[in-house]
Parts: C-alpha cells; structure tokens; sequence
C-alpha cells in the first residue's frame, strides 16, 4: 500500500531508446541482426578507425518522421547531429553521435487511458542517435569483453515531459508508446533482446508546490513490470530520505529485480558535461517536402483511430476496443475474423480473448504464428451461428484445430460432432432424462429454477455434448409446466 498521495506528488518523466527498423547501422553499411557472435557485424566507421566517415542512413530517418507524423509533431526540416563526449569501453570513438539543438522530431502528443479518464502526455522531442557496444563481464574471470555488433545500431530516442503522476500513469504511457511504434512499424518493440528501452527520471515535490523536485534517473529497465516496480521502490526512497530531513541527490541509479532494490550508478550528468557541438563530418540533414509527403503516405491507420471505427462499426464496448486495438497484429486478426463470419463481432471478441489467447500463452507463441488464422476461426464460428456446432463441441473443435488435425468441417465429419437439432432426437433424449431425474423435476416444479441447469447438462451428457443445449432447455421447460 503505497501513501505517497497524502503529502507528496509524483512527478515522472520517460526516455524510451527505439531501436528503428533498418537493414543497417545509421552510418554504416553494417547489418544489426539479434543474436550474431561478438564483432561480426562492425565496420571500419563503427569501430572509429582513423579516416573512416560516417553516411546517414536515409531510413532511419524515414522511420522516425513517420513516428513524428504519428504523434502529431512539428518535423524540423533542418536538423544537425552532435558529438555526445564522454569515455567509455564500449564507445570507440570516445563520442556518441546524436543530436542536441535540432532533432528530427520536436513536440508531440500522446493520449493514455487513466483511472481518472483520458491524460495527454507531452513528447518534449525525438532524436537520432547510435547505440553503443556492448560490455560483457560473464567468462572472463576479472576481465571486461567487448562486443561492438550494436555500435552504430540507430536509435529513436523519445523524451516526454515530466507529465505523468505516477508509475501506472508511466507504464500506461509505455504500453502506449510501445503499441504504437510496432504499429507504424518502425521498431519491433522487443525488450527482452533491448529494442526498446526505458530510463525513468522521477522526483517528488510536496504537494502544492511548483517546483520540481530533485531527480533520478532509473537506467535501461527491459519490461513493464520492472518499469513500475523500480518507480514504486525509488519513490518510497526519496520519501524516506526526504522525511528524515535528508535531501536526494541528483544521480543515475540502476533497478535490481532480484533484490527489488535501486542502487547508486553514478552522478547524474548535465548536457554540459558532454560538451556537446555539431559533428563536422555529417553535414545538416535536409528534409524536403516530398520526402514528408512521402512518409506520410505510408501511415497507417493509428491505434486511436482504429479503435474509434471498431467501437462504431463492429458495435464493441470501449474495453473490448482497447483490447483488440493494443496491437495491430491483434487488431487485423479480428477484423479479418469479423468480417469473414456471421458471427456477432462480440462473439469474435470472446473467442479471442478466450480460448485463442489462452492457446496462446500456454504454447508461448505470438498471435502471428498461430496454428489457427482469422479465417479459420470465422468458420469456425460460422458452424456455431448455423447450429452445426453446439459452445462445447465448439471448443473440441478448436482444440483439434490447435493441433493442426485438420480445417473445421473434416474435424466435425471425423469425430461426429456435429450438433443435434432435430426436434424428434433431442425430445427422445428429454424425455429419458425427465423419467431419471424426478428429485430435480419435482424441485423445478416447487419453483427452483437452477435445476433447469442440472437438467440441461444430464441431456448434454447423453447426446456426448451435441444437442442444441437452447433447444434442449426450451423442451424441458415446456415438459415441465
């Protein structure tokens, strides 16, 4: 139970690295697949031999004006790289190249969903810039390894304003960022293997008061659950050390998942520090109208969007929109689905949160490599709509389809599924049951209506699950007047 709203705001604002989609670095040719064995993939410009110069690599900069359209923001035609200084073993060339002055992408807009209703979340900036090496401490016994394949790997950085008021609010605002920039498809949002990552500043102030209160910075958390976590753990620390009349130090500290615990990195820079000034080696990057133009064309419809038309179009409730809207792989499966069966989009939603979603956690696979497509899955429900199959059987179904036995109707014609609707064969069935059951006929007559239930599910056992359970229930009442 957390007490920081009584006495103390919260003030949150997010960086976010977005590893962009390209084929290669941002200034070189080099490729950047995950997983290739150490210093495979660097060139003579990611590892900063003298002489080598870095070319901008037009892609990446396509992808991140698509994200600056996505989120409304002003595109600065003009915008300059700059030398970040600072020394580190994993940083050849003793500099990072980003960009300072002018980004890529100025101030932008982002809605969340709150407790309290919908919040706009301000985007102060992206910019450009090159990832670093990699140090690796394990097996090498007092030694430091050094990696340079993600040297030069392009990254989106997105910096918000300090406008969120708490970790739920920030890890909303995540998730948000995190759907939308798979959406537009300029990062496939992987945290685990670093394609999206999170340093938090958070402080606190008292409540009332205007100005900001002293900040740390929480480094590279790689899921949303660690996000929140280490915003939970680092805001009970300042409170603490505030209530005790200490005062908190402005400084980089890194979030331990195992001990639940943040610890000390080192003091938090100033931009100064970095002594940053304009690259001499890469020349202002000139945007033209053609080119916004260009990218423009090739936006998607946004999650917003998308989510508006499905409320109106497939009659859906505000959740179930969020739902099938969070990810556009999601969102196109379900429109395919929809508008492939008879089906009520409602009963489309909770299949898919149902059994699809629970098939797929289980088997910890993505929904794009499900053994069952959208269009499966509408005829499968279509045989529900037209009484072919009952919910259960439904489901023994899906099952067999899970397992690749084979498409809906040779798995029906195969295991003799489909449903009993003949009024001759189900009467014969209620009557046997009627005639076997008459403690729970005479409690139904005495006014005890959820007996109809047991009774409903002794004629589904005798049919094996394939009579029509509406009609069955409809016959029993009339027989029982």
């Amino acid at each position: 139970m957390f007490t920081w709203d009584k006495h103390w705001e919260v003030v949150i604002g997010l960086e976010v690295h977005t590893q962009l989609m390209t084929q290669s670095k941002i200034f070189s040719g080099s490729a950047i697949s995950y997983g290739a064995e150490p210093n495979t993939q660097t060139s003579t410009v990611d590892i900063a031999l003298p002489g080598a110069l870095p070319v901008m690599n037009m892609e990446a900069a396509r992808l991140a004006v698509k994200f600056g359209l996505a989120i409304g923001a002003h595109i600065n035609k003009r915008n300059v790289f700059a030398r970040k200084n600072y020394f580190y073993p994993d940083l050849p060339k003793g500099y990072q190249i980003s960009q300072m002055e002018l980004p890529i992408v100025g101030f932008g807009e982002l809605e969340i969903e709150t407790e309290e209703g919908t919040k706009t979340i301000g985007i102060t900036r992206a910019h450009l810039e090159e990832d670093a090496g990699k140090s690796l401490h394990e097996n090498f016994h007092g030694q430091t390894g050094i990696d340079l394949n993600r040297a030069g790997t392009p990254l989106l950085e997105i910096v918000s304003e300090p406008d969120m008021r708490s970790p739920a609010e920030a890890v909303a605002y995540l998730r948000k960022l995190h759907s939308l920039v798979r959406y537009i498809e300029i990062c496939d949002g992987n945290m685990q293997e670093g394609s999206f990552r999170c340093d938090a500043n958070v402080s606190i102030r008292p409540r009332g008061q205007k100005e900001l209160g002293t900040r740390t910075e929480l480094k590279n958390i790689n899921s949303f659950r660690f996000v929140e976590r280490a915003m939970e753990f680092e805001i009970e620390r300042q409170i603490d050390i505030l209530e005790e009349g200490g005062s908190v130090i402005q400084e980089t500290r890194l979030y331990d998942s195992d001990r639940h615990e943040t610890r000390s990195m080192r003091s938090k820079e100033e931009a100064h520090d970095y002594r940053y000034f304009p690259d001499p080696d890469l020349p202002p990057m000139v945007l033209d109208d053609k080119f916004l133009e260009e990218v423009r064309a090739t936006l998607p419809e946004l999650p917003a969007e998308k989510r508006a038309r499905f409320m109106k179009e497939f009659g859906l409730s505000s959740s179930d929109a969020d739902v099938l809207t969070a990810d556009r792989d999601t969102a196109e499966y379900f429109e395919t689905a929809a508008n492939a069966t008879s089906a009520d989009a409602k009963i489309v939603t909770n299949w898919m949160t149902g059994e699809l979603f629970a098939s797929l956690n289980r088997s910890e696979i993505e929904l794009v490599d499900s053994p069952i497509s959208a269009l499966a899955l509408a005829k499968l429900l279509d045989r529900i709509a037209d009484k072919t199959l009952s919910g259960n059987t439904a489901k023994q179904v899906f099952s067999a389809m899970w397992s690749k036995e084979g498409d809906v109707d040779e798995i029906i014609a195969a295991k003799g599924l489909k449903q009993i609707t003949d009024t001759g064969a189900i009467e014969a069935i209620v009557d046997d049951v009627i005639s076997n059951c008459s403690e729970q006929v005479e409690q139904f007559k005495d006014g005890n209506e959820k007996v109809i239930g047991f009774l409903v599910g002794q004629v589904m056992q005798k049919s094996k699950g394939k009579a029509n359970p509406q009609m069955a229930n409809q016959m029993l009442r009339d027989k029982l007047k």
